[in-house]
């Protein structure tokens, strides 16, 4: 089993988390089983940008992303290089460091 380090959120997560994952798991499912509520407007659908993360170490044991994933986040508010979709970042068993961006883009949103 690998764990993820969360970096501190001011929203989400201030103080940052560790969190163990499951094999094969998403980055967004291990978040949200441990009460890390990244929001993720498309029902995990790789249709939005919501579940936007960026990894900051472990980036190279990820899954490639697919052409639907790179043309989502081309979309997405403070894209960097080790950008991802957590809902579609499967986890291997290299540990991982997580950044959630402080915004997202989320053109649905029923909380405004």
């Amino acid at each position: 089993m690998a764990k993820i380090v969360f970096l501190p959120h001011a929203e989400l997560c201030p103080e940052g988390a560790e969190v163990e994952s499951l094999p094969g798991e998403t980055v967004l499912d291990a978040a949200l089983r441990n009460g890390i509520d990244i929001e993720h407007a498309c029902e995990k659908v790789c249709a939005c940008t919501t579940c936007h993360i960026i990894v900051r170490e472990g980036f190279d044991s990820l899954n490639e992303s697919s052409e639907l994933e790179d043309d989502m986040l081309d979309k997405a508010w403070g894209l960097e290089p080790e950008s991802r979709l957590g809902c579609q970042t499967r986890l291997t068993d290299e540990d991982l460091v997580v950044e959630i961006p402080m915004y997202t883009v989320n053109m649905v949103s029923e909380s405004q």
